[in-house]
């Protein structure tokens, strides 16, 4: 079977992967991080007043000239205004967000005043007309665009949606990921190790990844090489309502290799399951009915890369999220020979000087088993297929793991 390209790969993998049409509404307090699925428009008209910007005095400016004494008529404060007009030849205490009395045009900072008594207040520079005013509807008016769908709600626009009067949005739901790790070897971390057993890790690392481009994570545990446990599994994603379902190790052909079985004996149409890439060949992609599969090697570097190349697109795509946008130009930081017919994804350093360059150095080992080179790594440098000897400063591209 021949290997099939890595960008052929991934867009089979994405054909067809799209939000759930009907949004979800959630309140203003579970909604950050989340993905807004409609536009929204604005509910109200913020200011909804005229306001003061500060704490000082609401006057005619007309009337506040350097030096000038004027009776203090009242007090506005946020959320109780004054009842009432400006007088002639008066001044209104006022406070940051309370309403701008009628008659007045500007507000004089507090600061550039001098409180003679209860009564009266002398202002010591000249008033300016208009200042310290927020108009009604400087924000926002009511009806106007808010916020756009596809939008991914951080902090400021769930603040914003706030502001324009929506206590509930409607977001793209969390693509649901059953992650199941396969072997008889396998035990849980804290487990204690009888000979020939090995901590499964990877199970960790995927669902990490997964909850971090956005999706929630069912986790299957472990399934033992037999295909009663490997069924049971699979009965549980399925009735938990996966999205995608995410194998790890036991895709091969091997004779302990049951997973490809199991599926295709629920039906699964098999997409592919090699792919012309190092580290992680044994990749498998297939549907059974609306369940996505991705089989990833049982290598924790393998693994990794996979996830990282083919299942966080997958889900940033079911959860309407922006495109990452890992990939960035870089330079060689040592010299790497010629490449063979296999894409490389070398786990490497990364630096960056001044100017902004970055320089990517391929860590000394490169075993596809390694945990600690992995965790080490910032970045995964990318040798595309049949690629010449590379110098040191010579154009790459890298595949950025964390800053």
């Amino acid at each position: 079977m021949a290997l099939m390209p890595v960008e052929e790969a991934l867009e089979r993998i994405l054909s067809g992967a799209a939000p759930a049409e009907v949004p979800v509404m959630l309140p203003l307090s579970e909604s950050c991080d989340r993905v807004l699925a409609s536009d929204l428009a604005a509910l109200r008209t913020h200011p909804p007043f005229a306001a003061s910007a500060m704490d000082g005095y609401a006057v005619r400016a007309s009337e506040a000239a350097a030096g000038a004494v004027l009776a203090v008529q009242g007090e506005a404060a946020a959320g109780h205004g004054f009842d009432g007009s400006l007088a002639a030849g008066s001044a209104i205490r006022i406070f940051t967000g309370a309403p701008v009395p009628v008659g007045a045009d500007t507000v004089v900072i507090q600061e550039n005043t001098e409180r003679l008594n209860d009564q009266t207040v002398r202002f010591n520079v000249a008033a300016e007309p208009g200042r310290h005013i927020r108009p009604a509807g400087v924000d926002f008016e009511k009806g106007s665009a808010g916020l756009k769908a596809g939008r991914l709600l951080d902090a400021g626009a769930v603040t914003f949606a706030a502001a324009m009067n929506h206590a509930t949005l409607p977001v793209y739901s969390k693509p649901k990921v059953a992650v199941l790790a396969t072997g008889d070897e396998l035990r849980l971390p804290g487990q204690e190790l009888q000979p020939g057993q090995i901590i499964a890790s990877n199970t960790f690392g995927v669902a990490a990844l997964a909850r971090s481009a956005g999706a929630d994570v069912i986790d299957l545990g472990i399934a033992q090489d037999r295909m009663d446990s490997l069924n049971a599994a699979l009965d549980t994603a399925i009735a938990e309502g996966a999205d995608i379902l995410v194998t790890i190790g036991g895709a091969s052909v091997g004779d302990h290799d049951l997973v490809q079985e199991a599926l295709k004996a629920r039906g699964m149409d098999l997409d592919f399951w090699k792919i012309a890439m190092r580290p992680g060949k044994p990749l498998m992609a297939g549907r059974l009915d609306k369940l996505r599969v991705l089989g990833l090697p049982g290598n924790p570097a393998s693994s990794l890369v996979c996830a990282h190349l083919f299942l966080e697109p997958l889900i940033t795509r079911l959860a309407g999220r922006p495109d990452p946008k890992r990939i960035r130009k870089a330079v060689l930081g040592t010299e790497l020979p010629e490449n063979d017919l296999r894409q490389d994804y070398l786990r490497g350093d990364l630096t960056e000087d001044a100017s902004g360059t970055l320089t990517a150095t391929p860590m000394p080992r490169q075993d596809s088993s390694l945990m600690k080179v992995f965790a080490d790594a910032r970045c995964l440098i990318i040798r595309p297929p049949f690629a010449p000897a590379g110098k040191p400063g010579a154009p790459c591209e890298v595949l950025i793991l964390r800053d």
